[in-house]
């Protein structure tokens, strides 16, 4: 973290001079602010939180990245009438900024607007009525970003405000505490309804005890009930993911007995945090109880079933090969359709089974380990619905669980966007089509698979920290990194591509049981990988109450209150139309899709946002852009993002994106990372080529990936058919393992993609200021359909720098429908003729 000496010295200036009027505000009442839920469009790191600008202490604070445009938000709970916000900035002002209020989160309304900003406290009267209130940085007054230890709104909830019910929310709820005595007095004892039962600590200071209400909820009074050992000076707090903790109340004084506080604020979980004790033995509760509003809006309750598209079964279920094959009779086809399907196997053996897997159809065991899942039988996909033709199996997937192969081998002929991931084939496996027709994958991770995998006709494939028994062929680029008995490298005469050990991975998050509980187990980061990460499967197992459980029919408004509320996200299988940008500004949030879960956004909204945070797992889903253009489907992290994640990265795992296809789509760009030491994990982004609403101008789509971050990885990138550049990274010591990419086959003409004196777009370009990026097993294709005459110039452009290398690069005419001159920049022989033999580069510079 930067040492601010001077900065500190100034801010504490500032509020020596303007400590009468803050005071002041704050003493005549409580903010209606304080200690509820607070998000922020980035954190400069995970210690400087959006909830410390609302907790009530000017000596924590909130921090933003380093760059004007950013906002800090709180929910205050209901609709208020706002008549004062006080700003307390530390040394990083706002020099200009607006103070805004909003009735539903998307659409604000300004209450003030500031320019030239002196920084200290800024105290602002205003009018007007919403539920949120934020602070919109326009301008900063230093190189920092923006800086405010207190955001404090004040006005009245008026005749909407929430009652305060009578009863104990808390009551026989899950509770913890920091110690206990003895046996005799668990945590739980001060949460029973039984007050002749307690909770009682070791005799040391500091202690606390917490409850877990199960959802957020509006607080509003919390009753204490002491033993005779009880808390002279203590805080009431409150979370949203028991991790982060705003105060409610500070309590100094006090005597003991019983004692009710009216609080301000929302949360899951509330906590006594006690400080110092009244008395030589610990702290002792016989009872406390929370009290909750009564009205206003109702909070997104976690957990639930899995909807009506989530096939749970065991080896008992009847019909068993029934339920498979009328998916895969409604699915095979299927390419555009919206059904969408997730099977999950509880563990046990299941016998003679054959899980044919149409589009947007999943395959998940259900265990904590893929043994736990045992199939005697086969998981297919084969091509027998395109004449053999295996380039057109995308979007469906098989996790989790291990497969005896009825005759040794099982096939899985797929193309892109259809991981195999912790799979144990005990045997071998085919990966082309029964003929052995074209087929363009393809994707495994952390899987065993026995015998030999037979690639046979597939033109790509990368595999990653997994172990085969061995590897037999293969077309034209396959990669592999971290995999025991992989083929070692021979590009310069073949396909292979090998690196020992994968620098970077973390494991995809995954559903499972325990118990007879749904859980999702979230893996742990791991450096230098070779093999797979189970089973000793290091990592954490977050309850299933812990999620919004989205089904088909949920609105975006409801979706991104749960996300406000501190809730992770699972999709269920279904299609989702958003009219508002999904919001993911928690550090740690998961977002897990079954079944292909497909987001749609409409009337030109971007599909989801994420902070620039620690820690967010973005798995499982497809984005599917609408008939109105999105400026950036997915962002990670707002442009000017500067905060460090290099020991808990973002990582973005089976997330792909399609532009047309299913029917006009348009967006500028799929999919930019700004935020720093983001890891990529197999993603395909797809500006459609067939299907419904495809055109040079129908489907436009102008960027695949762009990347301004520092230190992102990329494992595992299928970037295809792009307006201009299918990949562009900017950020500094990138690296990218596999890439595998077609231009764009409906280019009109030469005219309509050259630039700066250049005929084609690079597929994977690499900034001219960019001064460090490494990439390993990367092939670009080109199917000029419209316009065979097309000579693109080359395949990958990049600085010539010695920082800056490239390591076994191809490119490759189809038909000879168009063709490359050079492979990267100037160097490569051109392709020619319509053999479709690759011109390859081992080694640039």
């Amino acid at each position: 973290m930067r040492l601010r000496v001077l900065g500190v010295v100034l801010a504490a200036a500032a509020a020596l001079v303007t400590l009468p009027a803050h005071a002041s505000a704050a003493a005549a009442e409580t903010p209606l602010s304080q200690g509820r839920t607070a998000t922020s469009s980035s954190e400069e790191t995970g210690t400087l939180s959006a909830g410390n600008a609302v907790d009530g202490d000017t000596t924590t604070r909130w921090s933003s990245a380093a760059t004007d445009s950013q906002w800090l938000r709180v929910d205050l709970g209901a609709t208020a009438t706002v008549s004062k916000v006080v700003l307390d900035w530390e040394a990083a002002y706002g020099k200009d900024y607006k103070v805004q209020i909003s009735a539903d989160g998307s659409s604000w309304s300004d209450l003030k607007s500031v320019t030239g900003g002196d920084g200290g406290t800024d105290t602002l009267d205003v009018s007007g009525q919403g539920r949120y209130v934020r602070m919109l940085g326009v301008h900063r007054a230093t190189q920092w970003g923006y800086s405010l230890w207190e955001f404090q709104v004040f006005g009245t909830t008026g005749g909407s405000s929430a009652g305060c019910d009578t009863a104990n929310a808390a009551k026989g709820r899950p509770a913890s505490a920091s110690t206990t005595e003895n046996a005799a007095g668990p945590a739980s004892a001060a949460f029973d309804g039984d007050t002749t039962t307690r909770w009682s600590s070791q005799f040391a200071d500091p202690q606390w005890i917490q409850v877990d209400l199960g959802a957020v909820r509006d607080l509003c009074k919390v009753d204490l009930d002491w033993e005779a050992a009880y808390g002279k000076d203590f805080q009431i707090q409150s979370s949203t993911d028991g991790t982060n903790w705003s105060t409610l109340r500070a309590v100094t004084g006090a005597t003991g007995g019983k004692a009710s506080y009216d609080v301000s604020g929302s949360g899951r979980y509330v906590r006594i945090n006690g400080t110092a004790r009244g008395t030589a033995y610990g702290y002792s509760l016989w009872e406390v109880a929370v009290h909750t509003g009564t009205t206003g809006t109702p909070p997104v309750e976690g957990g639930g079933d899995l909807g009506p598209n989530v096939i749970v079964v065991d080896p008992s279920t009847p019909n068993l090969q029934q339920k498979f094959d009328q998916v895969f009779a409604q699915q095979e086809r299927a390419q555009f359709g919206t059904g969408r399907y997730q099977f999950l196997l509880k563990p046990g053996t299941y016998n003679g089974i054959n899980a044919q897997l149409g589009f947007y159809t999943s395959i998940s065991g259900l265990g904590l380990d893929p043994d736990d899942t045992q199939i005697n039988g086969d998981i297919t996909v084969d091509a027998g619905w395109f004449d053999g033709n295996a380039t057109q199996n995308f979007w469906r997937s098989a996790e989790n669980l291990a497969l005896t192969p009825s005759n040794g081998t099982d096939r899985w002929a797929v193309a892109q966007a259809a991981p195999f991931r912790r799979i144990h084939v005990k045997g071998g496996l085919n990966l082309a089509p029964n003929g052995y027709g074209w087929a363009s994958g393809g994707y495994i991770a952390d899987s065993k698979i026995d015998g030999t995998v037979g690639p046979y006709s597939q033109q790509q494939w990368y595999t990653r920290d997994s172990s085969v028994g061995g590897w037999t062929n293969g077309v034209w680029n396959m990669t592999f990194t971290g995999v025991q008995g992989a083929p070692a490298t021979n590009f310069d005469s073949g396909p292979y591509t090998t690196l020992d050990t994968t620098p970077v991975s973390r494991e995809k998050p995954f559903l499972y049981q325990s118990g007879g509980a749904y859980k999702v187990f979230v893996p742990a980061k791991r450096t230098g990988a070779r093999g797979v990460s189970w089973p000793a499967d290091a990592g954490t197992s977050l309850p299933l109450d812990r999620f919004y459980v989205v089904k088909p029919g949920a609105t975006a408004a409801t979706i991104n209150q749960a996300l406000d509320q501190g809730l992770n996200l699972l999709f269920t299988p279904g299609v989702y139309h958003l009219d508002q940008t999904l919001d993911v500004t928690r550090a740690g949030t998961v977002v897990l899709g079954l079944g292909l879960a497909t987001l749609i956004p409409d009337h030109g909204v971007d599909a989801m946002h994420v902070a620039d945070v620690d820690g967010v797992r973005l798995a499982g889903f497809l984005i599917d852009a609408g008939a109105t253009n999105s400026d950036t489907l997915l962002r990670i992290g707002p442009a000017g993002s500067s905060a460090d994640h290099a020991a808990d990265p973002t990582t973005m795992q089976d997330v792909f994106v399609r532009i047309g296809g299913a029917g006009p789509g348009l967006a500028t760009n799929s999919v930019v990372v700004n935020s720093d030491d983001v890891i990529i994990d197999h993603t395909w982004l797809w500006r459609a080529d067939h299907g419904d609403g495809v055109g040079w101008d129908t489907n436009r789509a102008d960027y695949g990936l762009r990347v301004n971050g520092d230190d992102v990885l990329a494992t595992g990138l299928f970037v295809e058919h792009f307006n201009k550049y299918d990949v562009l990274w900017s950020g500094e010591r990138g690296r990218t393992i596999f890439f595998q990419n077609e231009k764009a086959y409906d280019v009109p003409n030469a005219a309509a993609v050259t630039h700066d004196g250049i005929v084609g777009y690079a597929a994977y370009k690499v900034a001219d200021s960019v001064t460090q990026h490494e990439a390993w097993g990367m092939g670009s294709y080109c199917n000029f359909t419209s316009d065979p005459s097309i000579v693109q110039h080359h395949g990958f452009q990049v600085p010539v720098r010695s920082g800056v290398k490239l390591h076994d690069i191809m490119v490759i005419s189809l038909g000879g429908k168009g063709q490359y001159a050079h492979v990267v920049n100037d160097t490569g022989a051109p392709t020619s003729g319509s053999d479709t033999i690759p011109s390859k580069v081992t080694s640039f510079p």
